[in-house]
């Protein structure tokens, strides 16, 4: 079955990579990490793991796992201060976040492809005790392997969408229980929730393996003000800009409907300003168009002159950087969490939370099923279904101060209560690199 597994994932690459060569050529991605993505780590990493006996490897796909693992990384290098911390990435936004950001680590590099050559490669390298995978990405070959070398793996802020749980669900139904094969070479499952609990143990995961040790990312904290969120702070009060909107991790297909309903604020408060994040960076081109062809003047955070003022004519300005979105919402009057009146899943909703601004959010929250339910349940959020809705509600919040505030109080309250799976991941982590009986 691994042999049917390698042979498909090698045939589709195959028939994918006049796409991945076409996209690298024009947007400068994947070819640029193919090698690492082959097993070659870089040496940096190499030669920080020679130099101790073993290391501890967290996996994060993207941006908001890497974010998740900031806490985790950073109480883990504090009770093994000698052990080098590595983290791995899909995706170059998650590396990007990942070397700004996690301070405690001692080297980043990408997660190979699911390969038993490539993946042996990077094992040999980086000489793991432990690998962390954040939220359930089930690689069989990596898990395999890990197997095999006596590493223990632990799926850390473990969840399992809906439309994920149906996929592997067909996966052990056609072949014979291969998803649950996989699941059962890891060491550990430390799931957010009850839901993801109940689906690991369904798709195949020991009962005794798994537990409920909540959501990491409660536990992350308001960022530092920047010096570029002072700045814009300074220039919409001199401005008397009002109301400000912030739009975040907006994808593609959501950029007409908020814009839409942007235009609904616009009606009412001229000197309003919206701040548009599109959540991936091949969007910032795209999205600057589609505003500029709905007659907004659009002006890019990559080009401003912060020794200058911001124009007032500016109507929309787009975050076109990476990792500075979260720090923003301190600003905001109004907000909206993206990836969610399009079919993405959503994003996460406790980054304006941290400042008490109520998030608004669409009806495709999957990926934060059980925190979207417990914001609205508490009346710390709001869910829309359209652009002209998401309007509407935004003149609304803005309108009323007293149940504005009410409702991000709720918000902040709830991100407080809700912290602590951070030190029970750390715990239960800790429990097993220090397990006498460990395998090698």
């Amino acid at each position: 079955m691994y042999f049917l597994y390698s042979a498909l994932t090698a045939a589709g690459l195959v028939l994918l990579a006049p796409y991945f060569v076409a996209l690298g050529l024009r947007r400068g991605k994947y070819l640029h990490n193919l090698r690492e993505r082959l097993g070659a780590v870089p040496r940096e990493i190499t030669a920080r793991a020679e130099g101790a006996p073993e290391s501890i490897w967290i996996h994060a796909v993207s941006v908001g796992e890497t974010l998740a693992a900031v806490p985790l990384a950073e109480r883990l290098k504090q009770r093994f201060p000698g052990v080098p911390l590595f983290i791995s990435t899909t995706t170059a936004t998650g590396q990007a976040v990942a070397r700004e950001r996690v301070k405690a680590a001692d080297g980043v590099f990408y997660f190979p492809l699911d390969w038993s050559a490539s993946v042996r490669r990077v094992f040999r390298a980086v000489r793991p005790a432990i690998v962390i995978i954040l939220e359930t990405e089930i690689w069989p070959n990596f898990l395999r392997e890990a197997r095999r070398r006596g590493v223990p793996v632990v799926f850390a802020n473990a969840r399992v969408s809906a439309g994920s749980f149906r996929r592997y669900r067909g996966v052990n139904r056609w072949l014979g229980n291969f998803v649950g094969r996989a699941l059962g070479d890891a060491a550990a499952f430390l799931a957010q929730s009850d839901t993801d609990a109940q689906r690991l143990r369904e798709l195949g995961a020991p009962a005794e393996r798994v537990e409920v040790a909540g959501n990491l990312k409660y536990d992350l904290g308001p960022p530092v003000q920047s010096a570029f969120v002072a700045w814009l702070e300074e220039q919409i009060k001199q401005q008397e800009r009002w109301p400000v909107v912030v739009a975040g991790s907006v994808v593609e297909d959501e950029e007409e409907p908020v814009l839409a309903a942007y235009d609904i604020v616009q009606r009412q408060w001229r000197r309003a300003l919206l701040v548009l994040a599109p959540r991936k960076p091949e969007r910032f081109g795209a999205t600057e168009q589609i505003a500029a062809e709905r007659g907004w003047k659009v002006a890019r955070r990559s080009r401003l002159d912060k020794q200058g003022p911001l124009g007032e004519d500016v109507d929309v300005l787009l975050l076109d950087s990476i990792g500075e979105l979260a720090g923003l919402y301190v600003l905001a009057d109004a907000v909206f969490v993206g990836g969610s009146l399009v079919a993405a899943g959503g994003h996460n909703i406790l980054e304006p939370a941290w400042f008490a601004k109520p998030p608004v959010f669409g009806p495709s929250m999957d990926n934060f099923r059980d925190m979207a339910t417990e914001f609205l349940s508490v009346g710390a959020g709001a869910q829309v279904g359209s652009g002209e809705k998401l309007g509407k509600f935004w003149v609304r919040l803005i309108k009323d101060d007293r149940g504005r505030e009410r409702m991000g109080r709720a918000a902040q309250e709830l991100a407080q209560r809700n912290r602590g799976a951070t030190e029970r991941c750390a715990l239960r982590i800790t429990a097993i690199l220090e397990e006498p009986c460990k395998q090698k």
